[in-house]
């Protein structure tokens, strides 16, 4: 469960500037760039990730019902213009979640199929969403051959080298029953 409202503000904050990562890894020729043909590109991702929480998550947990406006390039060409709607989206939403009481968080709000569901949980919901098409901007960047910053600031031939072989580990454990 979210524990209260300071502490999901501050976790939906970092959650986003691993995602803004790709966004600024990103060349002007790379934005509307879709892996196939009917795919969402990067910029179709970033404007639906901004109208999402904005205008579907912030609404719902005001009990207001969703206006999402879709992804279209109209809504923020360029990427000067994706970037000015992320920061917006972002931080209207923020304002509106920063109005949460902890009590406001096990409150019932109506998703948009119009089931209720505790309002933590729905912002859970926005979370593991985030992550998810994240992980599309992360492959989709990998083959324009862009380089990010690694999610949490670590390789995985890092984290490789920092661990401790499994075979070591089993040893120590062993030793220590």
């Amino acid at each position: 469960m979210l524990q209260d409202t300071p502490s999901f503000l501050a976790y939906w904050r970092n959650a986003r500037s691993r995602t803004v990562r790709v966004l600024e890894a990103l060349a002007p020729e790379d934005l509307e760039w879709a892996p196939t043909p009917g795919a969402f590109s990067f910029g179709d991702l970033f404007r639906h990730l901004a109208g999402l929480e904005r205008f579907m998550y912030a609404e719902n947990v005001q009990g207001r019902p969703s206006c999402y406006p879709g992804h279209g390039v109209d809504l923020a060409p360029g990427l000067d213009g994706v970037r000015a709607y992320l920061d917006r989206c972002h931080a209207e939403s923020l304002a509106i979640f920063g109005q949460l009481s902890d009590a406001d968080l096990l409150a019932p709000c109506v998703n948009l199929a119009g089931a209720q569901m505790a309002t933590w949980k729905w912002l859970r919901a926005m979370a593991e969403h985030e992550a998810h098409h994240r992980g599309q901007l992360y492959l989709m960047a990998s083959l324009r051959g862009r380089s990010v910053a690694p999610l949490f600031d670590l390789t995985e031939e890092q984290l490789a080298a920092a661990s401790e072989p499994a075979e070591k580990k089993k040893r120590n454990t062993d030793e220590h029953r």
